[in-house]
């Protein structure tokens, strides 16, 4: 199938602009990257030390620094996600997941990795760690109330909806007709 320059042209000219400062151990280390044409996230690589390797022993969680600095625009936020090769392959995630960049931090992006493999694992600089997500934010306004509407499910919390094979959909009781007196 041939492809469309025309349209992968207007894509790129709708894209979100997100400045990006590399500071002073970021150096040298490639920006963030999609790694295929339809990849949602944006791969970060870790900006430890040149020597340094971290080493997160299993059950054991550390602060990876990417090296990097966001100018998120105002109605966007960065979805920091796991790896899923890392995930598959070690055991390693990210812990607070997906984790927040809000539009109006500007601190260094750091990844907390948690290893819940069965053996260390070994951070050197420039390893892709992990994915960052760019996405639309809603902001609510909330407004207080005596009462909310009552749905079928109610105030069933976790597992109320049952483990297990789905269920056809329920049928609904037809509304009953009443009589005014």
């Amino acid at each position: 199938m041939a492809r469309d320059e025309g349209a992968d042209r207007r894509a790129a000219a709708e894209a979100v602009v997100i400045r990006v400062a590399v500071l002073e151990h970021g150096k040298r280390l490639p920006l963030p990257a999609y790694q295929s044409d339809g990849a949602a996230g944006l791969d970060l690589v870790a900006a430890v030390g040149a020597k340094e390797t971290v080493v997160i022993a299993p059950g054991a969680r550390a602060l990876i620094p990417t090296g990097l600095s966001l100018e998120l625009p105002a109605g966007y936020e960065g979805q920091v996600r796991p790896r899923s090769g890392l995930a598959l392959k070690h055991g390693v995630t990210v812990l607070n997941s997906p984790g927040t960049i809000d539009s109006d931090y500007r601190g260094e992006v750091k990844i907390i990795l948690v290893n819940l493999g069965e053996a260390s694992f070994a951070v050197s600089r420039g390893e892709r760690i992990a994915q960052l997500v760019i996405a639309p934010v809603t902001q609510a306004r909330l407004v207080r109330a005596r009462l909310i509407g009552e749905t079928t499910r109610g105030s069933g919390g976790f597992g109320s909806t049952k483990v297990g094979p789905a269920k056809a959909p329920r049928k609904l009781a037809k509304p009953q007709k009443t009589r005014k007196k």
